[in-house]
């Protein structure tokens, strides 16, 4: 799955107000046995989604009608457990482009970096901020500039700063993955070897 080109992102958002959700709960374990990265999204939070039937459950916030969107917020300590690839790969498949939290478990938010899915860490008051806007207005804009690392509630604010890693933020904006970066630096690489080799 190539990763995509992220700028900037304005979307509605998913609100999941539920702190310490683990990659087992994201991607349940017994779904582990694809080797490609498609696929995965049909059973994200599958026992939060569907009953033992398979029938879905209203009251969860994936089956719900009120909301949509490329964005989906978490509550605090989102990610941790096991170092599973698939709990970002799920997230992805299921079409969402950014995870916002107050705190990640760092091996999520590294698998989540390296396949395209921005993780986007603000304040716990910011995230109360788009709990609480979200869930009274689902029809709520979220404006997520990775440029100059900025999540902002639309329209008027507030907003918050977030940090990423100056690297995998060039990756994402020039929709590279690790090989991608370093192919990109190939005449960088033969003109520094012809000059310091040769």
């Amino acid at each position: 799955m190539p990763i995509e080109k992220f700028s900037t992102l304005v979307s509605k958002c998913v609100p999941l107000p539920i702190e310490n959700v683990d990659t087992d709960q994201i991607i349940p374990a017994r779904f582990l046995k694809a080797t490609t990265r498609e696929g995965f999204g049909a059973n994200l939070f599958r026992d939060w989604r569907y009953d033992k039937t398979g029938k879905p459950k209203e009251d969860f916030v994936l089956n719900s009608k009120r909301y949509s969107g490329h964005i989906l917020v978490a509550g605090k300590n989102f990610g941790s457990g096991s170092s599973r690839e698939h709990a970002a790969w799920a997230i992805k498949d299921y079409g969402f482009k950014v995870v916002v939290s107050s705190f990640f478990a760092d091996i999520f938010k590294n698998n989540a970096l390296n396949n395209g899915l921005l993780t986007v860490q603000v304040s716990d008051l910011f995230l109360e901020k788009m709990f609480v806007r979200t869930e009274s207005d689902p029809s709520t804009e979220v404006k997520v500039d990775l440029e100059n690392q900025k999540i902002s509630l639309l329209p008027g604010g507030p907003e918050d700063i977030f940090e990423i890693s100056q690297y995998k933020k060039k990756c994402l904006i020039n929709g590279y993955d690790d090989i991608d970066y370093l192919l990109s630096l190939k005449n960088k690489i033969i003109e520094w070897e012809k000059n310091t080799l040769s």
